[in-house]
């Protein structure tokens, strides 16, 4: 009788460490960020963490310290071609693009290229991820 209630936490525990294990799951994180130069017009942004932390269903960008025009941004996908989007437009400061979803079902971020003009403050780009 012992054993059977040994078994049966050790089962209660294990059930608990996977639900912990998986409160991650769907919900925003933060793959990079980058402060910006006004004498560049352009920044590339690498994505931190390893292989699994890159792996996201959609992400977006933000902007802290000041506004951000950005022109142009090209997503670098492991395994999938880059996209490229065009229509991000002004991000002001503490504000967030629209999201942009993944190829796939989830793809993996190694980085990206954005095209930017600094509008006002000194601008920091925040890239999302959403798992």
């Amino acid at each position: 009788m012992r054993k059977i209630s040994h078994v049966v936490t050790s089962l209660g525990v294990a059930v608990l460490m996977m639900a912990a294990g998986s409160a991650r799951a769907d919900e925003w994180f933060v793959l990079s960020e980058k402060a910006l130069n006004a004498a560049n017009p352009s920044v590339e942004i690498k994505s931190e963490g390893g292989r699994w932390d890159k792996d996201v269903k959609q992400i977006k960008l933000s902007a802290e310290g000041g506004d951000v025009e950005v022109t142009k941004a090209v997503l670098h996908w492991d395994n999938r071609p880059d996209d490229t989007i065009t229509d991000i437009g002004v991000l002001k400061a503490g504000g967030e693009s629209a999201a942009k979803n993944a190829p796939g079902r989830k793809g993996r971020l190694t980085g990206l290229t954005v095209q930017y003009k600094i509008l006002a403050g000194t601008p920091k780009v925040k890239v999302w991820g959403y798992d």
